[in-house]
């Protein structure tokens, strides 16, 4: 009993760890319930009003998420200057409490310098953050002149109650969430390998949904490692220790994904092309199913069960057994070990052996050394290889990093949005007072909250919509449960740390879920201030309705950015990043200077999700514009194909100087002549540069170069793998020609 129990809360925490990396959002929900929980708890105790508890909760939370800054000193800094900033805050709302133009006035500069702060960084953030809450929790819970000493208290009190929760209570280091992300990788990494197995098992009828998961698989644990990416930087200690993680996990990560490629063609006879593997919904390549059900595919089975379970099994356990499941999985690397199959299977194996490697080096590198007493003479070459591939991350300096250009005067996004936001929140106050001389703020914090994180016309007109749409559900919510609670306060304030937590538990997941925890909390608050009714509920979203209309009208008329013209920007980016790691990698396997090759994979990763959040717009269920939405779905899935091909080449490249088979190929550099040329058509296409420009198409790259050197000798496996990446790529760069409408000569021309 014992034992079942430890393995379902290992089960259970596996799950948690996979579906929150980190531990980020527990934490962040965790921390922001905790703060306003002991906030709320002094002042009962010093026997505070409601109203005093009220602007206790907002305070704390404010307090609380306003903070993003990583080193624990640089927060306790900013903490320090945003209860100096809540309290000028406070001071200056209830001066103007009675001076209904100079307070809108002030009100609309007020945003506009919270805006422009974040050209300062997390800290200016920060500040403008609590600046502008501040403010509006005193309109919402009406401070005036005779009232600010006690809202002193209160403020100094919910600031303290959040730095304790933050630096004590809910203790957090950089050291401690990477290792929480590392752990959710290596979760995330044996669910793929999981779903890898679905696939393999899957029969006609479940192919799809099977091929589905590995998708979403393979997506999470790109993100897990992006995410463990941003925090290599303060989590490490030093800077040869982060290159050696960011290493080992970029190479996990590109082997568990060329398994699942090598999987799904490996079910079809024909060979089917892969490049689909990225785009939501796209079927199994047909086939189906493996060719034959033989002796080698169960061993297939069996193997990727055991590459699962050496990736969940902790250091130290497992003793001589695991020792021989690793051996024979890194036999596999060896063209003598491979069981007798047919080349698509073989290559499979293959790729299990390069996948039990990856882990392998992956546990050397968070670890330490491990065992290597039953160690197989595969398993030796494996650990020389990755011993030398640290040496030269050791010795190897960092190369310059490109400095962006960022643009001056209103083309800075900080300085348009502040200007957008602030003629938004000036129409919202306007308007607002129309519908309510008393909370016409509602409107104008709405306005305010559409802005945030958003860069385009579209973003906004869909954040409006989610936003809307949350407070339309929490209003229905809000009545059930005002009814429900009625006088009882702290079944009231119980309720509201709950939606609390469960507000910043879900904003990353879902914007609308997040609208409606707060509009719920919102609705018991208005009940502890005896201010609830059905008419100031329905308000709310009418303000609401308002201040979103006010963002998408300011968004759209003052200094506009159209949602066509920022993914066209965004997709030259990363058409570019994609040009620059694919010519380095090429060049480097050529024989060519080495390159910091890894860093500019994760630029071009870096700059594919900001074109995926940008085209949130176009793929959004209520876009009308079917094809549009089609088409943004189909390139985004066709870049995220062309990242992993340059990604792996990447990775391929870095192994040259450690890695006994593999070694430069000079005939390669010829090959990534027509994929760097026709990405730079395609380019300036999107740019409206020479437009009359045509993709160059042909045979392909293997044949390219037998025509051009008949006499050279055959290409070894590496060069053959390297050879595959660049005809993927270079398909899927065609594939890209045509929905842009860049022209395409046609076969035989």
């Amino acid at each position: 009993m014992r034992a079942a129990e430890v393995s379902l809360w290992a089960r259970v925490r596996d799950r948690v760890a996979a579906s929150d990396p980190g531990l980020l959002r527990l934490a962040a929900g965790s921390r922001t319930a905790g703060s306003i929980a002991l906030t709320l708890a002094v002042l009962a105790v010093l026997g505070s009003p409601v109203t005093h508890l009220v602007a206790g909760a907002i305070a704390s939370m404010v307090a609380s998420f306003a903070i993003r800054e990583k080193q624990r000193p640089r927060q306790a800094v900013t903490l320090a200057l945003g209860l100096a900033v809540a309290l000028v805050s406070v001071s200056l709302a209830a001066l103007l409490n009675t001076r209904v133009v100079a307070g809108d006035v002030f009100f609309v500069v007020l945003i506009f310098c919270a805006v422009y702060s974040r050209r300062f960084g997390d800290r200016g953030y920060a500040l403008g953050l609590i600046g502008f809450q501040i403010y509006f929790m005193s309109l919402f819970v009406g401070a005036t002149a005779a009232t600010l000493p006690g809202l002193y208290a209160v403020l100094a009190i919910a600031f303290g109650c959040s730095a304790l929760v933050r630096f004590v209570i809910v203790y957090e280091t950089p050291a401690g969430i990477l290792q929480r992300l590392r752990e959710a990788f290596r979760v995330r990494l044996a669910q793929l390998v999981s779903a890898q197995m679905e696939l393999l098992d899957a029969g006609p009828d479940e192919a799809d949904k099977a091929l589905e998961t590995v998708r979403e698989g393979t997506a999470r644990l790109h993100e897990t490692a992006m995410m463990i990416q941003g925090r290599l930087e303060e989590g490490t200690a030093d800077e040869s220790v982060a290159r050696l993680v960011q290493r080992r996990i970029a190479g996990a990560e590109i082997a568990a994904e060329r398994l699942g490629l090598l999987l799904l063609s490996a079910r079809s006879a024909e060979r089917t092309s892969t490049l689909t593997l990225h785009l939501p919904g796209a079927p199994v390549p047909s086939g189906g199913e493996l060719p034959v059900r033989d002796r080698a595919t169960d061993m297939l089975r069996r193997d990727l069960g055991a590459l699962r379970m050496l990736v969940l099994r902790p250091v130290g356990e497992g003793g001589t057994a695991m020792s021989h499941v690793r051996n024979r999985l890194l036999g596999y690397r060896d063209e003598e070990n491979l069981p007798s199959a047919s080349a698509p299977v073989q290559d499979v194996f293959r790729g299990i052996g390069e996948a039990a490697r990856a882990v392998m080096g992956l546990r050397v590198a968070l670890d330490g050394p491990q065992d290597e007493s039953d160690d197989s003479p595969a398993t030796t070459r494996s650990r020389e290889e990755l011993d030398a591939e640290s040496a030269a991350i050791e010795g190897a300096e960092e190369g310059e990093r490109e400095e962006k250009e960022v643009p001056a005067g209103l083309r800075r996004p900080t300085t348009r949005a502040a200007v957008q936001v602030s003629v938004g929140s000036a129409l919202a106050i306007v308007g607002g007072e129309f519908l309510s001389s008393q909370r016409w703020y509602w409107a104008v914090l709405t306005c305010w909250i559409v802005f945030i994180n958003t860069a385009s016309t579209g973003e906004i007109v869909v954040k409006g919509y989610r936003r809307l749409l949350g407070t339309v559900l929490g209003v229905v919510a809000g009545i059930v449960l005002a009814g429900l609670v009625g006088p009882h306060t702290w079944t009231a304030l119980g309720m509201v740390l709950l939606f609390v937590f469960a507000m910043f538990y879900t904003a990353p997941l879902s914007y609308t879920l997040m609208s409606f925890f707060v509009t719920a909390a919102l609705g018991l608050l208005y009940t502890l201030l005896h201010r609830y009714s059905w008419e100031v509920l329905v308000l709310r979203v009418e303000e609401t309705a308002l201040g979103a209309a006010c963002g998408i009208i300011a968004a759209a008329l003052v200094l506009p950015v159209h949602t066509d013209r920022r993914t066209n920007d965004l997709l030259v980016t990363v058409l570019r990043r994609l040009s620059e790691v694919t010519g380095a990698a090429v060049e480097q396997l050529s024989g060519g200077p080495g390159d910091d090759l890894l860093d500019r994979a994760r630029d071009l990763d870096r700059a594919l999700g900001d074109l995926r959040s940008a085209t949130q717009p176009l793929t959004h269920p209520i876009t009308p514009m079917r094809t549009r939405r089609n088409t943004a779905e189909y390139l985004v899935a066709l870049l995220e194909t062309c990242a992993y091909h340059a990604r792996s080449l990447a990775a391929t490249a870095e192994l040259l100087p450690t890695h006994p088979s593999i070694a430069a190929d000079p005939r390669l550099r010829q090959a990534c002549a027509r994929i760097t040329h026709n990405i730079s058509v395609i380019s300036a296409h999107v740019t409206g540069e020479h437009c009359d420009d045509a993709v160059e198409t042909g045979p392909s790259i293997a044949s390219m170069l037998e025509d051009a050197a008949p006499g050279s000798p055959r290409y070894g496996r590496i060069t053959d793998r390297v050879l595959r990446h660049l005809q993927r790529l270079d398909e899927a760069v065609l594939g890209l020609a045509r929905p842009l409408e860049v022209p395409v000569p046609e076969p035989g021309r």
